[in-house]
């Protein structure tokens, strides 16, 4: 199956580096071919860094399970983002330390859990709104996100990540080196803010107005 090796590698990348522990975390890819359109998705239960490509969850356009070995309980907020991000292929969920500790100190905001601090922040990632608490797997969350993504839309924003409170970031992006990418990014940015003890001055609007102009880039939150 295409991208199943793909995810492996992600999945051994994020788990080397520590953005994941134990059987947290999850990534998905969405799949287009003359054999099946659907999902690839890790299988739950499992380590992201001792993936096998072989034993990926397939999931159909209706969210029924193909083959492979059992889904991630998530895959109903990964099908979500899915179907209200059109341009996302690739979702990745992680139990990043700057990322959760951030929530237990107290974010930014709930319409973004960091400032504007960086270009590449701004670049990169964007507004990442804070997602209430849930129980992990509970059908509020998909609601909660997919209402996120269409607010910011109004807006003019293409979001690509949310925080879910004490518990990680959802991120997606076109393909998962792109994701990845995002992810990194996001939880560098915690780490600065965390280790600057969350007294940073925002970029100021000129500033983002800047960004916007030269790359497209919009701030709203």
């Amino acid at each position: 199956m295409p991208f199943a090796a793909e995810i492996a590698s992600v999945g051994a990348s994020l788990h080397a580096r520590g953005y994941v522990h134990g059987t947290t975390g999850n990534i998905s890819v969405r799949v287009t071919t003359p054999a099946f359109s659907g999902y690839l998705i890790t299988p739950t239960d499992v380590s992201l860094g001792a993936l096998d490509p072989r034993r990926m969850a397939a999931i159909d356009l209706d969210g029924k399970q193909q083959f492979g070995d059992p889904a991630s309980k998530t895959i109903a907020l990964h099908r979500a983002i899915y179907g209200a991000q059109t341009d996302a292929g690739a979702v990745i969920h992680t139990h990043s330390h700057n990322l959760v500790l951030l929530t237990l100190l107290g974010v930014w905001k709930s319409a973004s859990i960091l400032p504007p601090i960086t270009p590449y922040q701004v670049m990169k990632v964007g507004p990442v709104p804070l997602i209430g608490y849930a129980v992990p797997g509970h059908d509020v969350v998909p609601q909660d996100v997919v209402e996120r993504i269409q607010s910011m839309r109004s807006k003019g924003v293409i979001l690509r990540a949310v925080m879910c409170d004490r518990l990680g970031p959802q991120v997606w992006h076109q393909n998962l080196s792109s994701a990845m990418a995002a992810l990194e990014e996001l939880e560098q940015t915690a780490r600065l803010w965390i280790d600057a003890n969350r007294n940073v001055q925002p970029l100021a609007r000129s500033q983002l107005d800047a960004l916007r102009e030269r790359f497209g880039c919009v701030w709203a939150d």
